[in-house]
């Protein structure tokens, strides 16, 4: 009876070179003390390699997903913007404001103005332009990027319904038609 590996040579499921590999190996496992480990270096740093690269393509995937997460909300921004503008085309006076460390003016009518200081409408910024929107939709862009609105006054603090009581000032009255 021929050994199992005799065999498969005469059957020709194995060539020469492996059969002698695997007899190798074969005598080096039974060379080696029995209570000592194997380590294979060459795993073991593919193993890492693989740790690695799964690790640097979940930051990349996260950081991808941030990105296309900051998009979704800009184009949000921008709908909102663009399907609840107020049209300020016949303004007459002007409106200015602090963007960034720049002061900016844009015009509008007396109704918007008075709107603007009482804080029912807002003043945003829709890419390199300024827009107006309502106190509602203000709130929901406030909620994605507060960077985007402009001028938002609260309606609870308008400085002409609040008077401080140590006011110096309190008797005399601003006129409403003072522009700065």
């Amino acid at each position: 009876m021929a050994s199992l590996q005799e065999q498969l040579l005469k059957a020709g499921m194995v060539d020469e070179k492996k059969a002698k590999k695997i007899k190798q190996e074969k005598r080096k496992q039974a060379k080696q003390p029995k209570g000592t480990v194997i380590v294979d270096e060459t795993k073991e740093a593919a193993k890492r390699a693989l740790a690695e690269k799964s690790a640097r393509d979940r930051e990349m995937n996260r950081l991808r997903q941030a990105e296309a997460d900051k998009k979704a909300v800009h184009a949000q921004i921008i709908q909102l913007i663009t399907l609840n503008r107020i049209d300020r085309s016949r303004g007459d006076i002007a409106y200015q404001f602090t963007d960034g460390k720049k002061i900016k003016k844009i015009f509008v009518d007396s109704l918007l103005q008075t709107q603007l200081v009482k804080g029912v409408i807002a003043l945003v910024k829709l890419k390199e332009g300024y827009e107006l929107v309502p106190a509602a939709v203000a709130e929901k862009i406030k909620q994605r990027d507060e960077s985007a609105i402009l001028v938002h006054n609260d309606k609870a603090t308008s400085t002409a319904d609040t008077v401080e009581e140590d006011d110096p000032y309190a008797a005399y009255q601003i006129p409403d038609d003072l522009m700065w």
